[in-house]
């Protein structure tokens, strides 16, 4: 077993952000808005039922980048780990796919996950309607 994969209890594998992929967290009602806004633009996405939080995969080196301030979202990069839950695993009760992950992984483009995080989120109070 690789040093940056450990097995969890729950049947996941707790796997090392930063080397394949970047993850973005965000709370589940933006994650789930955001999802519906992106529909088929969106990779591979894990929701995990018990932190009420999803996940999505991004290209390597986005955490170092990411600045979205709406949302609650966290970029996860090198020195972070994310719970991947088994290939064929479509429900919880927790961490289980969303989106599953295709031959090529399927991550998500983060200029278009930035928008849609802006647009899941909405305005903010005080800010001018356009």
């Amino acid at each position: 077993m690789s040093s940056n994969r450990v097995p969890t209890a729950a049947g996941c594998t707790l796997v090392a952000a930063g080397q394949q992929w970047d993850a973005i967290r965000v709370p589940r009602s933006v994650g789930l808005a955001a999802l519906a806004i992106l529909g088929s633009r969106a990779g591979a996405v894990i929701e995990d039922s018990l932190s009420a939080a999803v996940y999505y995969l991004v290209p390597c080196g986005t955490a170092a980048t990411w600045d979205v301030e709406v949302g609650n979202s966290r970029a996860l990069g090198a020195g972070s780990s994310v719970a991947i839950p088994p290939a064929r695993r479509t429900e919880g009760p927790g961490p289980y796919w969303r989106i599953c992950p295709g031959e090529d992984g399927w991550l998500t483009e983060p200029s278009a996950l930035r928008a849609a995080i802006g647009d899941a989120f909405g305005p903010r109070i005080g800010e001018e309607q356009g």
